[in-house]
């Protein structure tokens, strides 16, 4: 549900492949970011998406489920950074994908390049 503080009128948001056993999601602004299920079941993906736009601003896969029903990236709650306005997911084993959101634009950020950058 979405709240307008300034009316108090209420809505229902959608999320797209919002999975409640794959899905932890992390707020930031108008922002939220999860990882989500695919309608077959089958892949993982990390998702950005706004409130008030209809399609996600990213949408990665990232992963598959495997047989037995578990994901070979299970991802924890992504985290965010404001300056840049950054989203990082994190699977279970420490993988770790880093994107950059520009409005309605996401970038993906190289860490090797950015660890080169600051020695």
């Amino acid at each position: 549900m979405l709240v307008d503080r300034a009316t108090g009128h209420l809505s229902q948001i959608s999320l797209p492949n919002f999975d409640l056993t794959y899905s932890a999601t992390s707020w930031y602004r108008d922002y939220i970011s999860y990882c989500g299920l695919s309608e077959d079941g089958k892949t993982v993906y990390a998702i950005v998406a706004q409130v008030g736009r209809r399609k996600p601003i990213l949408k990665k896969s990232v992963g598959e489920v495997k047989d037995d029903g578990k994901a070979a990236y299970e991802c924890s709650t992504p985290t965010w950074q404001r300056q840049p306005v950054r989203v990082s997911f994190q699977s279970q084993e420490g993988q770790k994908l880093t994107f950059t959101v520009r409005g309605h634009a996401v970038d993906v950020v190289d860490d090797t390049a950015e660890e080169e950058g600051t020695e």
